[in-house]
């Protein structure tokens, strides 16, 4: 019986050194996943899956669009409060053109490079941007600097006059001037003032004041839209209103 205990704590102690020697033997992420049963995983996946978020990751999420969505607004009624009152002219306009479903689609005449090329600050600005060939590259900003004129008359009033066109916003103008932002795309620049919504109770009306305009020239061409915008010290414009023939549109 001696014997037999012996042998049998013998073999107990063999059995231990031997697991103890194979668990020494492993490293703890294989150890870890020996004694991980099938049913261990699946418990601990049906937690993971069914622990709310943090509110953290709920919140900022939720921030951003709210962020996006109002930024919007208060954009508009930043350039609106801080604004300069500036009064743009349009380039003759084919009657047929202006009207686009329920869009006003406007061109003016500092939109063409024709007219920036005249003003000062235009080959400096070409120097700085252009690509091989000698054009202005695509995306190119720029600021037209317009000039007030006196009206004198308490009709449509008189369009700023574009006098100069730089690659820099201006840190300082005089009181009658004012410096407008644009990007130059497709052989235009654009300056975000182009498109405008008509609501359906003006929309048949200024179509009838186009057309009575364009019957009184020999064309076919109405002349132009006086187009009234808010400029913000950044250069961006917003549309407050705009005159075809002596009537005045609000936006």
């Amino acid at each position: 019986m001696k014997n037999e205990s012996s042998e049998s704590a013998k073999k107990s102690e063999s059995s231990k050194s031997s697991e103890s020697t194979k668990n020494k033997s492993l490293s703890p992420e294989a150890e870890f996943s020996e004694k991980l049963t099938f049913r261990d995983y699946l418990l601990a996946t049906e937690q993971r899956a069914n622990k709310p978020l943090p509110i953290g990751r709920l919140i900022l999420p939720l921030a951003i669009q709210a962020g996006i969505i109002f930024a919007v607004p208060f954009l508009s009624a930043y350039t609106n409060l801080t604004g300069k009152e500036v009064i743009l002219q349009t380039v003759p306009v084919n009657s047929r053109n202006v009207l686009q479903g329920n869009s006003l689609e406007l061109d003016y005449n500092i939109s063409r490079i024709s007219t920036l090329r005249r003003l000062s600050g235009w080959q400096e600005l070409l120097r700085r941007n252009r690509d091989r060939n000698g054009q202005l590259i695509e995306g190119t900003t720029l600021y037209v600097i317009l000039q007030e004129q006196p009206s004198f008359s308490r009709g449509v009033p008189r369009a700023w006059r574009p006098v100069r066109v730089t690659s820099n916003q201006p840190r300082s103008l005089p009181t009658n001037q004012a410096a407008l932002k644009g990007v130059y795309q497709d052989g235009y620049v654009q300056y975000g003032i182009e498109n405008y919504n008509v609501p359906d109770e003006e929309r048949q009306q200024i179509n009838n004041d186009v057309s009575q305009a364009v019957r009184q020239t020999r064309d076919g061409q109405l002349r132009s839209i006086i187009v009234k915008v808010k400029v913000d010290p950044q250069g961006k414009a917003m549309p407050v209103s705009l005159w075809v023939r002596d009537r005045n549109y609000q936006f």
